[in-house]
């Protein structure tokens, strides 16, 4: 199966009508307005890639040569003289496709949580990321949308399943993930030297804002009282900035099966950015995650005999401008060095396996990436 992008876009949109789009970056200011002492903002993004494929026909394989998703987030937010900030966030999939989606399921609801924001800290309640995959370091990305790791896109699918894209069967994301959106409790420290501290507890796999209003899915082997802390450290050694991260997240089987436990999850990563002027910067970095879960899927942790999951990654980034075409460099890439642990999750789950490199189900699933790459200096994280 061969994959050539042709284009790709990032939109942020729902801007002010006194806005104007700027055109060379794609990038303008979301909408904001006042509500009595509040203010409302909202804001968004877009993202597509439009590309040629090379495979042979299969039936329901999608064959459109293009993919993308939308996504719409709200905040209502009000600061006291105090210092103390009360703020409401959401946002919302408006639309995916087949080939790209999110990381929470694709769902329409992706968050919607509270948060209180004192000099002590800082704390959220409901669905929304936990503390070790929002502080994660994993080193630099090439385009987030269609990177190796962690991507909300793929041009590479299974014909076995009717073209199934590859990051539904085993999706590489070095940061520990494992409670997603899930109604939570998270505490973040003020940033003191550095160093921030974080911990969540997540009753259970419901998505009901509410933490406690919800038992979860009635599934076997589903996960409760997950609990997880993360740390990272950030500090400039002349002209390098160097960031650091740990995550851990232990849960506990509440409808166990015959070789299942409960979860064990942990990550750490490392970032070293040197700027060569203001617009240009060397960055390189990378993570490590290890999981007792088969594929990192939640609901397959097993006791220490059965397969675990591991992603080392190691990634480097140098400069500025668009960078689409080699993601996709990168994510042949991917494909190629991890192809062994995808037609290991293809084995487990479909009993047949179309990649013909693969001679054998390995112990693990474990992976090795690397690139080398250009972009701009851009922030990853979009959503609220």
């Amino acid at each position: 199966m061969k994959r050539h992008l042709l284009a790709g876009a990032a939109l942020l949109g729902l801007t002010a009508p006194a806005m104007a789009l700027d055109l060379s970056d794609w990038n303008v200011q979301p909408y904001q307005t006042e509500i009595g002492d509040a203010e409302l903002k909202v804001n968004g993004q877009a993202n597509g890639s439009a590309y040629t494929a090379s495979q042979p026909d299969a039936p329901g394989l999608d064959q459109n040569g293009v993919t993308g998703a939308a996504w719409i987030g709200l905040s209502l937010e009000r600061t006291y003289d105090s210092g103390l900030a009360l703020a409401l966030k959401s946002s919302f999939e408006v639309y995916h496709d087949r080939l790209s989606g999110d990381n929470y399921g694709s769902d329409f609801v992706q968050k919607v949580y509270g948060e209180v924001q004192t000099g002590l800290g800082r704390v959220e309640i409901g669905d929304t990321d936990g503390p070790a995959y929002a502080l994660a370091v994993v080193g630099p990305t090439v385009e987030g949308y269609t990177s190796i790791d962690n991507p909300n896109a793929t041009f590479f699918r299974d014909p076995t399943t009717g073209g199934r894209a590859f990051i539904n069967v085993f999706a590489l994301n070095s940061a520990v993930e494992s409670s997603l959106n899930y109604a939570k409790i998270s505490y973040y420290t003020p940033k003191i030297f550095g160093v921030q501290l974080a911990a969540s507890f997540t009753p259970s796999e419901g998505k009901d804002v509410v933490p406690f209003l919800s038992n979860g899915p009635q599934v076997p082997d589903r996960q409760k009282s997950i609990w997880e802390a993360a740390a990272t450290y950030s500090t400039d050694v002349g002209p390098v900035s160097l960031s650091f991260s740990g995550g851990w997240s232990v849960g506990h089987n509440d409808n166990k099966t015959l070789g299942h436990a409960g979860l064990t999850d942990w990550a750490f990563g490392t970032e070293a950015d040197y700027a060569i002027n203001d617009d240009w910067k060397l960055a390189f970095g990378g993570a490590w995650r290890e999981a007792n879960s088969y594929a990192f899927d939640l609901n397959n942790a097993s006791i220490p005999a059965k397969p675990k999951a591991r992603i080392s990654a190691a990634r480097s980034r140098m400069g500025r401008g668009s960078s689409a075409v080699r993601s996709v460099t990168e994510q042949l890439m991917a494909i190629s060095a991890c192809r062994r642990s995808v037609c290991a999750a293809i084995r487990r789950r479909l009993v047949t396996c179309s990649i013909p490199t693969c001679s054998s189900i390995s112990a693990g699933s474990t992976c090795i990436t690397t690139a080398t790459s250009v972009r701009s200096t851009t922030a990853r994280r979009a959503s609220t």
